[in-house]
């Protein structure tokens, strides 16, 4: 008689073999890179156009609504007011939060909160203390965390966690960060910025360099060491009430010069360098350099080509979160007795000028007019 195959039997992959990642040795976990994370999370505090593009990307997302057969008007309801933690209610702040580690950090955690029979709360969590063990099969993974004691354990309801990666690569659990390939070029800028300062603090906080010269008087050159003790207190005594607010004139006997120092030093123009690096940045992000507050060319407008190409990289990162959304959904129609599945419905994305385009279907109305009474006085003749 044969024996019966297991029903748990793992599914085999062909594309992936379960060595992909280089770590397996060290009881197949792979090391989150707390590293990264943390070089991430500087690049955004020390460089306000990269924080400015992921809080953009954020909000453009935009919002959504779960449409179901059964419960729907409480359904809403709980999106609208659920907890979500850092004292905020709804899914859109949880949604917000979520979003913005996942791009920052190309990974995000959540947690689903149940107590009662209810969902108590929907939080997002930490991505910095989570680590990811791989399985014996490229489609088992279990994320793990730190207790109290140090010791790395698997997370006790895995069912309940929410987890989502931003392009991941095949060999490895962890997606990529949206600030990929960008600290090259970020540590340059900023030593661009550094230079800049300090070249304003030498050259703005100005020096003055008073030379005073005997003349082949014998009896002046007796006396040049009080003399120039004199002239050096007239100075600073004229500096000093200078700071003060007072206009005080600096008046001194003899061949007296008062020079800048380093009036003729030649700072270099930082505007080209600055521009192409901020390029490469804007560029990495998708968006327009005008939604960022530059002004690089005559006009500040979108044109259609890159309204499309900005909605594609939208509808990407929507797809990537919108399995989290509908477990949420799920889950709390299943603990309300309901069967149906939800269905996540985006909001319309506009980029374009509404007031534009209200314009535009003006003048079409008007021109087919202006036509129709053409044609009509036409056929009268």
């Amino acid at each position: 008689m044969r024996k019966k195959q297991s029903a748990s039997t793992a599914a085999v992959t062909q594309l992936r073999n379960g060595q992909g990642q280089p770590f397996g040795a060290l009881r197949s976990y792979v090391p989150l890179g707390a590293g990264d994370t943390q070089l991430y999370q500087s690049m955004r505090e020390a460089v306000p156009i990269l924080d400015t593009a992921i809080g953009k990307l954020v909000r453009l997302t935009g919002g959504f609504r779960a449409e179901c057969a059964q419960g729907q008007q409480a359904l809403n309801e709980f999106l609208r007011t659920v907890p979500v933690g850092c004292g905020q209610r709804g899914m859109a702040g949880f949604l917000s939060a979520y979003l913005d580690s996942l791009l920052t950090y190309g990974r995000a955690i959540g947690e689903i909160v149940v107590a009662g029979g209810e969902i108590a709360a929907v939080c997002w969590g930490d991505v910095r203390s989570i680590q990811i063990e791989a399985g014996t099969s490229p489609l088992d993974y279990t994320l793990c965390a730190r207790d109290e004691h140090g010791t790395l354990r698997p997370l006790p309801y895995p069912h309940l966690l929410l987890f989502s990666t931003l392009n991941p690569a095949p060999d490895s659990p962890y997606g990529v960060s949206l600030l990929r390939s960008m600290p090259f070029l970020t540590n340059i800028l900023l030593k661009i910025y550094q230079t800049i300062g300090t070249n304003w603090e030498r050259a703005g906080n100005v020096r003055y360099a008073v030379v005073c010269k005997p003349s082949g008087d014998g009896a002046e050159r007796v006396g040049a060491a009080e003399r120039a003790e004199s002239i050096a207190s007239e100075w600073s005594a004229a500096m000093q009430d200078g700071k003060n607010g007072v206009v005080r004139d600096f008046v001194a006997v003899g061949d007296v010069s008062v020079k800048v120092i380093g009036s003729d030093g030649q700072i270099l123009d930082s505007e080209i360098p600055v521009r192409q690096i901020l390029e490469q940045l804007v560029a990495k992000t998708g968006l327009p350099p005008f939604l960022l507050g530059l002004s690089w060319s005559s006009t500040e407008r979108m044109s259609q080509q890159q309204a499309d190409m900005l909605t594609t990289e939208l509808w990407a990162i929507r797809r990537t979160v919108e399995p989290v959304l509908e477990q949420v959904c799920t889950l709390w129609l299943r603990l309300h007795g309901f069967g149906c599945r939800p269905e996540i419905v985006w909001d319309d994305i506009s980029l374009q000028d509404l007031v534009e385009e209200a314009h535009a279907s003006l003048y079409r109305a008007q021109a087919a007019q202006l036509e129709s009474e053409r044609k009509r006085s036409n056929g009268n003749l």
